[in-house]
């Protein structure tokens, strides 16, 4: 057991912090928590009244060394110890120990009373580990009766004893322990103690016996001092002897029966006991070598007297210097043969060393590293210095301004600003200067030092009042846009008009247009080709998700890693103020906590505004009021009204069957050929596999997927070419055996030429462009007749099976209750057929039932429709069937959401066809809102709706009169072949869709 763990470094605790480590573990030692004296050091030592007294170990410390100076009453000094069980007369050094009343309030160190006087003891119960005969503990107490009965036997000038346990569940709730922790100490010097474990609920069962939660075997204890403490007191227990439990005498305090243990009779003068004695004693030799902090220990053992050939003794004193579990010490404790507990504990301690020896290992090897990072830095340290000394290096400072030349560091910088003039505001040139005044006087290792050249580094390279000669050339731009871009007439004359317009003003900024269509229609190569017909530099980003508002206006200087939001770096990316800038996805704006981009986008879009756009990081004003900008979406609802009031509307609608023919045709396919590096002439598609590929493989609105059939189509044919070596491979030359030919790419520029911004580039002009193309086209082999030819039946055993069959559900005649009404997707167009069945008929059994995946405004819809076809029957004479009939109205395709209110008229007229089981005109589809009364409202996407129609073989489409206009603005192609019937009331509905017997 731990003696007295007082080693210099402890000394050194009352004053000030101790913190001091050994390898891997602190002087603050929980392990050991009955040998950590620490706050008998540093606490305030009190008596049973109250009064302040010397420091608690120093009172033991000066008890001690009077004990060894001057014994009282001639009774001889032993040491404490188990001896051979206490037959010896074992205990503390002797000393009439007086009570707390005029004492320090510690007892004196008294030779155990004989066995006969303590067949009964309170239990104290320890949780972490037992005292051993002969060791110190301090624990801590909370049952106030406990302490209130050993503070009077202390006034009664009597010993205190009790039976210090160890539990048999360390901590476990509802242990029979007397409100012990022991150990918690071990942190006081840090911080407050680990709480107590009480046990207030000890009698709530009287008939359990709380010491049960005990070991049988545990130590008769002297309490030598009683320190008040926060959670009770702390008592410091001096261990004597062992003893059993046997019963229990007593609940509150918790008392126990007990008999007194003695050592197993062994023969010191055994071989085998003499070799186990040395080779405890050598082990603990090395304990001490590796590990200072039991030196003290070891001193206080020899110090009372200690014999090391007392094997008994020596067994416990070693067990006590172990970091060993609870339940190996126990079992050394419970142990009565010498020889036995000896061997025991011999294994402990070799353990205990090979412990130390890894912690050593480890220390070492962290002391070694830190040592080898500091002598690391000293040497370059040094270097540096002599380099310095010689001129041979300068500090990093000295250095900026060596290789920034004559001007100083701050001389790159003003350079940047030179071919600018008087481009640069006068508040920009200020902070500026401010800024590298500044940087001249800051240390080079300051953090502050990289970011104030970072953001001169971004004011200095933005492109101040710097701008490209814009081409307003009408036919020039037409040429361009003809030949990136196949249909799109109303698009392209409405973005001619546009650059007209800029032509008459001399500049084209200030409008902000806004391309709207189906995705695949070529919004954002639209946007690339502006820029080439204007010869602007192109940048786009995208926004779509985008959350946080710093991606804009940047984030705050004071941030690390800050940068410059979007429009910055574009402007330094393309060197010019007036870049044309394509902000892509803008209907899929998101909104977090880091802000809202579409509120920093109203800035950035508003002409009155963007001139003097302020970016959190360079938190200067930025001119952007040359930027072209443009923006691509979906769909108009998601983008913020605020928003799209600041921008002009171009609507891009889906393609018709012929253009996306003549688009892949012309585009597409030469495009797949490419990619796939499929010689001219060797694959032919057929007409007819190329009509079968757009209509049952690609009917969407745009010509992506399209483009994704082509290239599968062409990947085929690459792949049966090879196989059946139909065409000549070219052999590939490597790099050294090109003829010194490299290719052109951003390391291969000629002298002088400007690498093209890192953006999605500056578009090249549209001759150069050509002749590049005609080039590259040339350069393939080409074949005379081809070796592989693509029909219409070849495209399901290349592609797969067809997703998209014939919008047609009824291939004849629908019957009554079905009618094809038009729709609008996302896609472009399609029909939708409306079908009505009655459910149920009976009195009062009117109602009406809707599946089908639809929204709220169909919803109603449906029961506008349906309340309106009652006052028509009504009118009619006939209103029993809807007030007698659940009706049951079904739109198919269920799995697809369904909204909007255009299909009011084909719902109707579902509606009546059954109550008159009169079937609607099978080559007539209709689209319109319906009122209550009878009107018919415009709706929106005639095209598509028109082209969805034409798809499906409808020779008569109905129109509301609201959308006349829209008809007429389509080209003759799309009207071709359809008769359109405009009507303002649906009384004209009726009379077209469900004609009287024998009428049309």
């Amino acid at each position: 057991m731990h003696i007295l763990r007082l080693s210099s470094a402890l000394a050194q605790a009352g004053r000030g912090s101790w913190s001091r480590s050994i390898g891997s573990r602190t002087l603050v030692n929980q392990t050991h928590p009955q040998a950590d004296l620490r706050q008998l050091l540093a606490a305030r030592h009190y008596s049973e009244d109250g009064d302040e007294k010397e420091s608690g170990m120093g009172r033991i410390f000066k008890y001690f060394k009077s004990q060894e100076a001057a014994p009282r009453n001639g009774s001889r000094r032993t040491p404490s110890g188990s001896g051979n069980g206490g037959g010896n007369g074992s205990g503390s050094p002797s000393e009439s120990g007086q009570g707390s009343d005029g004492s320090d309030g510690a007892s004196a160190l008294v030779p155990a009373s004989p066995e006969q006087r303590h067949r009964e003891v309170m239990a104290v119960a320890l949780s972490r580990r037992p005292l051993f005969p002969g060791g110190i503990m301090p624990v801590i107490v909370s049952n106030n009766k406990l302490i209130k009965e050993l503070f009077q036997l202390r006034k009664q000038n009597a010993q205190a004893y009790v039976g210090a346990f160890m539990q048999r569940v360390p901590d476990a709730p509802g242990t029979a322990m007397d409100g012990v922790e022991d150990g918690s100490f071990a942190v006081d010097l840090l911080g407050s103690a680990a709480p107590p474990h009480t046990n207030d609920d000890a009698d709530a069962d009287p008939a359990a016996d709380p010491s049960a939660a005990l070991h049988e075997v545990g130590t008769f204890a002297q309490v030598h001092a009683i320190i008040p403490h926060d959670q009770g007191a702390q008592l410091l227990l001096l261990g004597h002897r062992r003893v059993r439990r046997t019963g229990l005498a007593g609940r509150d305090p918790l008392r126990v029966s007990v008999q007194h243990l003695r050592d197993g009779r062994y023969d010191p003068e055994q071989d085998e006991l003499k070799a186990t004695t040395m080779e405890i004693i050598s082990t603990i030799k090395e304990l001490l070598a590796l590990h200072p902090l039991y030196n003290e220990q070891m001193r206080n053992f020899i110090q009372f007297g200690a014999d090391f050939h007392d094997l008994s003794r020596l067994s416990d004193l070693a067990a006590s210097l172990t970091t060993a579990d609870a339940g190996a010490l126990q079992a050394c404790l419970e142990e009565l043969g010498v020889a036995e507990r000896a061997a025991q504990v011999l294994l402990l301690v070799k353990k205990e060393v090979e412990l130390c020896r890894l912690q050593a290992d480890i220390g070492r090897r962290v002391e070694e590293k830190i040592s080898k990072d500091q002598r690391r830095y000293f040497l370059m340290e040094q270097l540096k210095s002599i380099k310095k000394e010689l001129g041979l290096e300068k500090d990093e400072k000295s250095a900026l301004v060596q290789r920034r030349g004559l001007r100083g560091a701050v001389g790159e910088f003003r350079e940047r600003l030179e071919p600018l003039g008087s481009g640069v505001p006068e508040d920009v040139r200020r902070v500026i200067e401010e800024e590298l005044e500044k940087l001249q006087a800051i240390e080079p290792a300051s953090s502050e030092f990289n970011v104030t050249r970072n953001y001169l580094d971004w004011l200095t390279a933005l492109p101040w009042g710097k701008i490209s000669t814009e081409r307003l050339d009408i036919p020039a731009a037409q040429e361009v846009l003809d030949e990136d871009h196949y249909g799109l007439d109303d698009v392209k004359e409405r973005i001619l008009e546009f650059i007209a317009v800029g032509k008459l003003r001399g500049s084209t900024q200030g409008k902000i247009l806004c391309l709207v269509g189906p995705p695949g229609v070529g919004k954002t190569s639209v946007g690339r080709s502006i820029a080439r017909a204007l010869d602007r530099k192109y940048y786009r980003f995208s926004v779509g998700g985008l959350s946080d508002v710093a991606e804009i206006k940047g984030h705050r200087r004071t941030y690390v890693g800050a940068m410059p939001g979007k429009m910055v770096q574009c402007l330094k990316n393309t060197g010019i103020s007036n870049p044309f800038v394509l902000i892509d996805e803008i209907d899929k704006l998101g909104r977090g906590y880091q802000g809202d981009p579409a509120s920093a986008l109203l800035e950035l879009l508003d002409p009155e505004q963007n001139s003097s756009f302020l970016d959190h990081y360079l938190d200067v004003p930025v001119d952007l009021s040359k930027v072209l900008f443009m923006c691509t979406a979906n769909l108009l609802d998601t983008i913020p009204g605020p928003l799209l009031d600041r921008m002009e509307v171009i609507r891009l609608s889906g393609y018709i069957f012929d253009e996306k023919v003549a688009i892949a045709r012309r585009y597409l396919e030469v495009q797949a050929r490419k990619d796939a590096g499929v010689p001219r002439g060797a694959v032919h598609i057929t007409d007819a596999a190329m009509t079968a590929l757009v209509e049952e493989y690609a009917r969407e609105a745009g010509v992506r997927n399209l483009k994704k059939q082509l290239e599968k189509i062409y990947r085929k044919a690459a792949f049966r070419l090879v196989k059946e070596g139909l065409v000549d491979i070219p052999v590939v030359k490597d790099a050294q055996e090109s003829d010194g030919e490299a290719t052109e790419g951003p390391d291969t520029l000629p002298p002088g030429t400007p690498p093209t911004a890192s953006i999605q580039g500056e578009v090249p002009p549209p001759a150069e462009s050509v002749e590049r193309e005609r080039v590259e086209e040339e350069a393939l082999p080409a074949f005379d007749a081809p070796a592989v030819t693509v029909d219409a039946g070849d495209l399901a055993a290349l592609l797969g099976p067809p997703p998209f069959t014939s919008d047609k559900i009824y291939a004849s005649a629908t019957p009554p209750g079905v009618v094809m009404g038009l729709a609008w997707t996302a896609m472009g167009g399609s029909t939708l057929y409306i079908e009505a069945a009655a459910v149920e008929r009976g009195e009062g059994k009117g109602s009406l039932r809707t599946t089908g995946q639809l929204g709220d405004v169909m919803k109603e819809s449906a029961a506008i429709a349906h309340t309106y076809a009652r006052r028509v029957l009504q009118a009619r004479g006939d209103a029993a069937f809807f007030e007698q009939s659940a009706l049951h109205v079904h739109v198919p395709a269920g799995a697809t959401p369904k909204d909007g209110p255009s299909a009011g008229c084909a719902i109707a007229t579902a509606l009546l066809s059954l109550a008159l089981a009169r079937p609607v005109r099978p080559d007539l589809a209709m689209t319109g809102e319906v009122t209550l009364t009878g009107k018919v409202l415009p709706i929106g996407g005639v095209k598509e709706k028109t082209l969805a129609a034409k798809r499906s073989g409808v020779r008569h489409i109905l129109f509301p009169e609201g959308n006349r206009r829209d008809w007429e603005e389509l080209a003759e192609d799309v009207r071709a072949g359809l008769e359109v019937h405009f009507v303002e009331e649906y009384q004209q509905v009726f009379d077209l869709a469900l004609p009287e017997e024998g009428s049309a």
